[in-house]
């Protein structure tokens, strides 16, 4: 029992000399108890290396208490593949602090969301760094899902990849995108670019994704927020719809290629 106590109020004083109070070190200690000394103080002093102060480290590592568990050099090198993607200083911090799942995000899963965002979404590396600055989640995306809301926005929406920086597009959640430009759409405010040009003006993009719902439905939409929830509710019943389709043709597909291969055979 001595034992214990002597270690937990030397690990308390060490995580002070790394400039932790005492409340933050005790806050610290909670976490994983059986973790040995040296792998917390290690864990630690790692983000406090890239630049968070000790109150952001702490909270990261309550969020994510995982990370105590890693291997230093695990965290090393995953700051190292962020900086690469020109993630330094204040975006690296913050880029950590919202996202620490970055942290244990296999390697080969954050290079193939990178590859897809530069070589068939066509974003600059300026561009890239910018989009990883202001929304790092978006390194946890499946590739599909990723590619699909780049997409729609570019081809959709006729939106280049600029303004789609500018507006942050990844940051809003693809169904609520699609639903607030189908709303738009629908009510005669927004209309596909043709070779660039429409007869609407179309609102912004930034507009679109940065305002919040009320100010949405009234500034953008002119609409109340009644008709907006009625207008999702049938969206999602044509969609269900659209897919029972799809399967009834599917199965449909199926049933023919079987009778036709049974005729070959015959």
């Amino acid at each position: 029992m001595a034992g214990r106590l002597l270690r937990g109020c030397g690990e308390a004083a060490a995580l002070r000399a790394m400039g932790f109070s005492e409340e933050q070190a005790r806050r610290l200690l909670g976490l994983q108890p059986r973790l040995g000394p040296q792998r917390r103080e290690a864990a630690a002093a790692q983000l406090l290396l890239l630049g968070l102060s000790a109150e952001a480290a702490l909270g990261l590592l309550e969020r994510s208490p995982g990370l105590l568990r890693m291997p230093t050099e695990r965290l090393q090198e995953r700051a190292g593949d962020l900086r690469r993607l020109g993630l330094g200083g204040g975006q690296l911090q913050r880029a950590v602090s919202r996202c620490p799942q970055l942290f244990t995000l296999p390697r080969r899963r954050m290079a193939a969301a990178v590859r897809l965002l530069r070589e068939q979404c066509l974003f600059t590396a300026e561009q890239l760094r910018e989009v990883l600055a202001t929304c790092p989640a978006v390194l946890l995306e499946e590739p599909r899902r990723l590619h699909h809301h780049f997409q729609y926005a570019y081809f959709r929406m006729g939106v280049q990849q600029k303004e789609m920086v500018k507006a942050r597009l990844f940051q809003m959640p693809f169904a609520e995108l699609r639903n607030r430009h189908i709303f738009l759409e629908r009510r005669g405010l927004y209309q596909t670019p043709h070779k660039g040009q429409t007869q609407t003006c179309n609102p912004k993009l930034k507009d679109i994704l940065q305002l919040p719902e009320e100010d949405f439905l009234t500034s953008l939409a002119s609409s109340t927020r009644e008709e907006y929830e009625v207008f999702k509710k049938l969206l999602a019943r044509e969609e269900e719809e659209e897919e029972d389709r799809d399967a009834l043709y599917a199965e449909e597909d199926e049933d023919l290629d079987s009778e036709e291969s049974k005729t070959a055979w015959e």
